[in-house]
């Protein structure tokens, strides 16, 4: 696509699908399957942990029979990633039973890891059904600003990257912590989102989308109540772990409500867990991660 000026435009949604098509690393095998993902700028060059994520499960995912599904994910944050260099994503297949199948992914950069994951995959099966309510009365995507409507006009790299380069649209519930803290100080946090454009009819690609998306305003639950926000002076903030369950089919182009809490913050750690619904109110992923915030000193 070219702007009127002669200019190519940003796609944020044909970037985050090719962020997502992995390349085999042919010759390259060892007792892992071997994959390599490019990584998508970011101001500070640290790769943003929901892309590693993502990546990582859709190397697994390459490795599993189609007619499995992934269910749960659980990874570790082991080394900040440099968002100039590729990364090599090797699978190891743990298991393949009649029903389940494990693999474990670690995501390479300079040969040591950066992210160790292990998911797990099912058949379909039938069984017994319940979840959580969606919460009531939450006010509709389209009544709420988005991200590039608040920071657009922002002469700040980091303002304009939040603004204009994410791939997903994330519309805050409360007010938005990008450079202030208002509104409730209660530990919650709630966001809708979607895609910005729409995404193929793939079911794993719409899954693998979702873990990246997942990782964008968890942490705010545990910002709140102290009131930070993600540009306060000297903050030190870095996902430790994330884990995933996806319970339902889901589609990331259509609007997700994202309610986040958390429930404890201590020793420069906090634990934060989110529900995420389809706009018909079924729940569909349920995610926890704990994070290191480091505040500076009076």
């Amino acid at each position: 696509m070219v702007e009127a000026s002669g200019t190519a435009k940003h796609d944020p949604t044909a970037a985050l699908l090719a962020l997502l098509d992995l390349s085999p690393a042919e010759g390259a095998q060892t007792d892992e399957e071997i994959f390599v993902g490019a990584s998508a700028r970011q101001p500070g060059r640290r790769v943003f942990g929901g892309q590693v994520l993502a990546q990582s499960l859709v190397a697994a995912m390459r490795t599993v029979e189609p007619s499995r599904d992934v269910h749960s994910m659980h990874g570790y944050f082991l080394r900040a990633g440099d968002a100039e260099k590729p990364i090599t994503f090797g699978v190891q297949r743990l298991r393949d039973g009649r029903s389940f199948s494990a693999r474990r992914t670690h995501a390479y950069q300079d040969g040591v890891p950066i992210l160790s994951m292990i998911a797990s995959f099912q058949e379909p099966d039938d069984g017994i059904t319940h979840q959580d309510t969606m919460p009531a009365d939450v006010p509709e995507p389209e009544s709420l600003p988005s991200t590039a409507e608040l920071l657009g006009n922002l002469d700040h790299p980091v303002a304009r990257a939040w603004a204009f380069e994410r791939p997903f649209d994330i519309r805050h519930i409360d007010a938005p912590l990008y450079l202030s803290n208002e509104g409730s100080t209660e530990p919650r946090n709630a966001v809708w989102m979607r895609s910005l454009g729409p995404m193929p009819d793939d079911p794993d690609l719409h899954r693998a989308a979702l873990a990246y998306a997942s990782d964008y305003t968890l942490l705010e639950s545990i910002l709140r109540p102290h009131g930070l926000s993600w540009t306060r002076p000297g903050m030190s903030v870095a996902s430790l772990d994330h884990a995933m369950w996806w319970h339902r089919p889901v589609r990331v182009d259509d609007w997700l409500l994202y309610v986040q809490s958390s429930p404890s913050a201590s020793g420069a750690r906090g634990l934060a867990a989110g529900r995420i619904y389809d706009r018909s109110g079924h729940l569909v992923a349920s995610v926890a991660q704990e994070g290191m915030i480091r505040i500076p000193s009076a």
